[in-house]
Parts: C-alpha cells; structure tokens; sequence
C-alpha cells in the first residue's frame, strides 16, 4: 500500500512492539506524525501518546535491507527524524545515503531547515542550516512530549522486501539492560560510574549500591569504551540525556561531553580525589577522596544495614 506522508515524519523502530527510548519526543518533533515499522509495529504505536498520525509496516530490523525498503516511501518526505537510540544512530545514516541528503546527528531542535546540534564536546550550540530534505536524530530527553488527547489515526503499510545480496548486520544477540538503561533516562536518582573507579570490579560495586538504594546507574564514555558497562548505561552527549534530582559522580572528572547529557540536576554529589576538576565544581557537596575507597565504604554500610534488617 503506498502512503502520501507529511513533510515532516519520525521513524521509529519497534522490536516486539517495544518502541525506542526518545520515540514521544520524536512524533512530536515531527508535527505528531510517525512511521513505526519493525518487529509487532502496530502494538508498538499502539504505545505512542504524542502523535496524531501514525504509519505502520512490519518488517525487519537490520538497518540496510531496512533503509533500502524505507527510502522510496520516504523520498518525498522533507524532514526525516529519528531518535537518537541504538536503531536511531544505525538506521539513520544509511536512510540519508539511500536517500542521498545530509544527516544532521545529535539534534537538540530540528528546525525547518536545519538543528540546533552541541558540538565541541557538548560545549557549544550551533545552528546547522541545510538547501533541501534532510535527516536528524533528535537526543532523547531533551525536548519533553506532551500527550496528545484520543489515539492516533492509524494506516497499515506494506513494505517491500529487501533487495538479495545487500551485506548487513548480523543479529548475534539481545543484551538485557532494562534494568539499567531502560529506566535511565527518566531516572530521578543516578550513580555515575566514572574512570576514576578504576576498573569493572569497582563498577560491578556501584551497580550493587544502586540496587540497593534504588538508584539507576550511568557511567562516562571512558566507563562504557573500557567496556565496564554497556553503551547503554553511557550518560553525556553521545549516550543517554538525565536530568535527575540527584547524580553521585564516582571517579567522574566532569568533561564536557559527559555534563552536557546531565540536563539540569537538582543536587549534585562529587567523589574525586582532584578538588578542582570541572565535576566537583558543579557539585553542592564535594568529597575530596578516593572513589573506589569511599565506595566500598559505602558498600560495606549498606550490607551492615540489609543485614539487620
């Protein structure tokens, strides 16, 4: 079934009718219209509260063989949009190359002809204008969406199959993260795993801690790229938005690209053995000590406390 679409869309990718973090924020960044294709599509827009128009189409996830199906209904479109989730970051650049328009990653606003993107490390908002159609992710967590009242009009689509011998990722398997990212981004209190820690021991320790205070844990792009916690877990520019009542920073010196993904918490807790480091300087309490030590301190405490319980 063909479609007449808006110019201005959001594409979001549902796995088992389970849609990406940021996705409200997307339909409604795009006039409340949305394109859900995937895996049980229609029970994952079924799910949507900001949008007013909405598509759906089962297929695969695999972003190749899926931009390749996505670009001819989407070529008339203007602005195509997706959140800047794991499927967002994928598919994203292989829908602009199949489309042959530029790609404007990390948007904070999409504009009619542009985003407002950080750049420098989260340092710097800049206005990137564009002649003609283009794609942006837009950052989770940033813009809010407010529900819109009664469900969406909904249309059933078809897609076409994917084209043979288009090379694509290979799905080996699901990490599951629920746990920890699914929740992170709405997160009221987080613990912020930094490099300071040390090393997954001491990591695998705050996560302990958090289970145990009923806080979510987040870790700095030198946390995740040493592979002590998953990508998913990863708080800053290039990862996930919070924006919670309280952060502890463990061993996080504070860099620009991580606060930028911190929103605007309430209270702010530094352990960092540096008393001038940018992280500490943005703290309402700041514990000049070593991480690791004060963590399994607090550790301890709180074994003490579920002990006597």
């Amino acid at each position: 079934m063909s479609a007449h679409l808006p110019e201005r869309v959001a594409v979001l990718v549902a796995r088992d009718g389970v849609l990406p973090l940021g996705a409200d924020e997307a339909a409604a960044e795009a006039n409340g219209h949305a394109l859900v294709v995937g895996s049980a599509a229609g029970a994952g827009a079924g799910e949507l509260v900001a949008a007013r128009r909405v598509w759906t189409a089962e297929s695969g996830t695999a972003p190749a063989a899926l931009s390749s199906a996505l670009a001819p209904l989407l070529a008339p479109v203007h602005t195509v949009l997706l959140p800047a989730s794991p499927d967002g970051r994928d598919l994203a650049p292989r829908l602009a190359a199949a489309l042959g328009r530029p790609l404007l990653a990390g948007a904070q606003r999409v504009l009619p002809h542009g985003a407002d993107v950080l750049r420098l490390g989260g340092s710097a908002l800049v206005e990137l204008s564009v002649d003609g159609p283009f794609v942006a992710t837009l950052e989770p967590g940033v813009r809010g969406a407010a529900p819109l009242p009664g469900p969406p009009e909904t249309t059933q689509l078809t897609l076409p199959g994917p084209a043979a011998g288009v090379p694509d990722a290979v799905h080996v398997a699901a990490v599951d993260t629920s746990a920890e990212a699914g929740g992170l981004a709405a997160a009221r209190r987080v613990l912020g795993a930094g490099g300071g820690l040390g090393g997954p021991a001491a990591v695998a320790l705050l996560a302990e801690a958090g289970a145990a205070l009923g806080m979510a844990v987040g870790g700095t792009r030198v946390v995740t790229d040493a592979g002590w916690l998953e990508y998913a877990r990863q708080i800053g520019t290039t990862g996930v938005t919070v924006d919670p009542d309280l952060y502890v920073a463990f061993g996080v010196s504070g860099a620009p690209h991580h606060t930028g993904g911190l929103g605007s918490p309430r209270h702010v807790v530094s352990v960092n053995t540096d008393p001038y480091c940018p992280m500490t300087a943005m703290a309402d309490l700041g514990i000049v000590a070593d991480a690791p030590a004060v963590l399994a301190a607090l550790a301890r405490k709180l074994r003490e406390v579920a002990d006597a319980a």
